[in-house]
């Protein structure tokens, strides 16, 4: 999906629709749908209101609120993973972290070995590879932040 469809979807998730978040933004339902469809040459949506969108999309618990985040880091070559909320943080914490790193890796190896010994990736096999790298760099990411939270200034 690119940014500006997820963006679009994601807004109209919002509970309440586009009116709801329009008023919480600001603007008119009219102006906010204008911003949010590409093919409008007369309105754009600036990073600031994109955030917003993303950020209100958030604490109303809608689904896949972040995907406008992963879609704009996509094309441009890079992942976004969201950061795990780190209150306490135990050695167990940090021990539970690095075996699921691990252990997610270990997926990952797992799903790309049985598709190496054939020239060709079917799109399912595709599919469950970035499955698991996506969760394996997750996992990853949480375990460096954890560690990194842990880090004396």
């Amino acid at each position: 999906m690119n940014q500006a469809d997820a963006l679009y979807t994601v807004a109209r998730a919002y509970p309440g629709g586009l009116e709801a978040l329009a008023l919480r933004m600001g603007m008119s339902v009219n102006v906010l749908r204008n911003k949010l469809r590409p093919s409008i040459n007369t309105h754009h949506i600036n990073s600031e209101e994109e955030s917003l969108i993303i950020e209100f999309c958030e604490e109303a618990k809608v689904a896949d609120a972040l995907q406008p985040l992963v879609a704009k880091n996509w094309r441009h070559g890079l992942i976004a993973f969201p950061r795990p909320p780190v209150d306490v943080l135990s050695d167990d914490d940090l021990t539970k972290a690095l075996c699921k790193a691990v252990k997610e890796f270990s997926d990952l190896s797992s799903a790309a070995s049985e598709t190496v010994s054939h020239r060709n990736i079917t799109h399912a096999e595709m599919e469950a590879i970035e499955k698991e790298a996506q969760e394996a760099l997750a996992a990853i990411e949480e375990l460096r932040y954890r560690i990194h939270s842990r880090a004396q200034p």
